[in-house]
């Protein structure tokens, strides 16, 4: 039996990890649990699943949280119980699934303890890639990918050499607005950017889906999980998100990874690899679909793709920025602060403002992320 923990356990990923877990209780054993404030949900979790652990964001909440759940599950809070939940206990996966910067060190931590990682925070490889692929090398880690798209890239090049690959193809959406142009964007609100058509995910998520920051994130730690140049990472418009990333090496072929738009798939590979058990997803039909589309990506449709692709291959400091500076944007968005289309500029400001440097130790990270959030709240 694999035990695991789950670090942002009342989310979108960490909910459907959940349900991973009770599809297969012979398979699996929950040993801890980190939420931040949705204290409801996590009680629910820890009565079902008993956790020997469980963490939230404050001590308040943790008293709330003492009695609402069985004697004998540890109630902690705050960074320690993060870390606690990563590293402190018997787990031998962690899955990765905070939402932004945050998942970086609790994601280190994890790594440090020798656990394997399911990798849902791409944030964490966008913002430190340099230092976590180094210390998951040193420490023997696997970094599995729990996102759709980058699980396809590993089910696909399935023990393939790197070197015979000539091009890494991630898929798109389009996100809420696909069928927009650029200038039908100036009045949307944020119930308009939250309407993803056809993945269920969290806020942050969708509405950089809706921008296309978070296929620039994917895009960047592609670059870290697979160690390719970013020459050879394309990305695709899909709308159907049926194909959801492929391979194609230097001899022409293709192989792709297809399937319903359920982020239990990859979870539970994340989770169960190499082995395939019996997922809860429900099979592709493809004669029932009738057809696939495709068109290439609009780099001045959505310019936060180009941002990203810029400041990947500026390298060092510039990826923490563009994710810091990101994060403040569509917090701003969502709590009705700024345009739509305003998140763009400001993260293209707050990259044009920064002096890059490298990027080799988590000092120099923290100093930039601080950095770029101050300029991009001051925008």
């Amino acid at each position: 039996m694999k035990r695991i923990s789950i670090l942002g356990s009342t989310g979108s990923i960490g909910t459907q990890t959940l349900d991973i877990a009770a599809f297969h209780p012979e398979r699996f054993r929950v040993e801890a649990l980190a939420a931040g404030t949705n204290v409801d949900l996590l009680a629910e979790q820890a009565n079902r699943f008993r956790p020997r652990l469980v963490s939230v964001a404050t001590k308040e909440l943790a008293d709330k949280l003492t009695g609402m759940i069985p004697e004998g599950i540890r109630v902690l809070y705050g960074d320690e119980g993060v870390r606690e939940v990563a590293a402190g206990n018997d787990a031998d996966v962690v899955v990765s699934a905070m939402v932004g910067s945050a998942g970086c060190e609790p994601t280190l931590a994890a790594i440090d303890a020798g656990k394997a990682i399911a990798l849902a925070n791409k944030e964490t490889l966008v913002a430190a890639g340099a230092v976590v692929t180094a210390r998951a090398r040193r420490r023997g880690v696997p970094l599995i990918p729990v996102d759709s798209e980058h699980s396809a890239i590993f089910q696909s090049l399935n023990g393939s050499r790197i070197d015979d690959v000539l091009a890494l193809t991630l898929t798109a959406s389009g996100g809420s607005f696909r069928d927009r142009g650029r200038d039908e964007l100036a009045d949307v609100t944020v119930a308009d950017a939250l309407k993803h058509p056809n993945w269920s995910m969290g806020a942050k998520v969708t509405i950089d889906s809706a921008t296309m920051a978070n296929k620039g994130l994917e895009v960047i730690e592609a670059r870290w999980l697979f160690d390719v140049d970013y020459d050879r990472i394309r990305v695709l418009v899909h709308p159907e998100s049926i194909i959801h990333s492929y391979v194609e090496f230097y001899d022409k072929s293709i192989i792709a990874q297809l399937g319903q738009p359920d982020m239990r798939v990859p979870i539970q590979y994340a989770l169960t690899f190499p082995d395939r058990p019996l997922s809860p997803a429900s099979s592709l039909d493809l004669a029932a679909l009738g057809k696939l589309t495709f068109r290439p990506m609009d780099f001045e449709r959505y310019p936060m793709i180009r941002l990203a692709y810029e400041a990947g291959r500026a390298g060092g400091t510039a990826t923490a920025v563009f994710n810091a500076a990101n994060e403040i944007a569509v917090a701003r968005f969502l709590a009705e602060d700024i345009p739509f289309q305003r998140i763009e500029s400001i993260v293209e400001s707050t990259l044009a403002k920064h002096d890059v440097v490298a990027a080799t130790d988590l000092g120099a990270i923290r100093e930039a992320d601080a950095w770029a959030r101050d300029v991009a709240k001051s925008c």
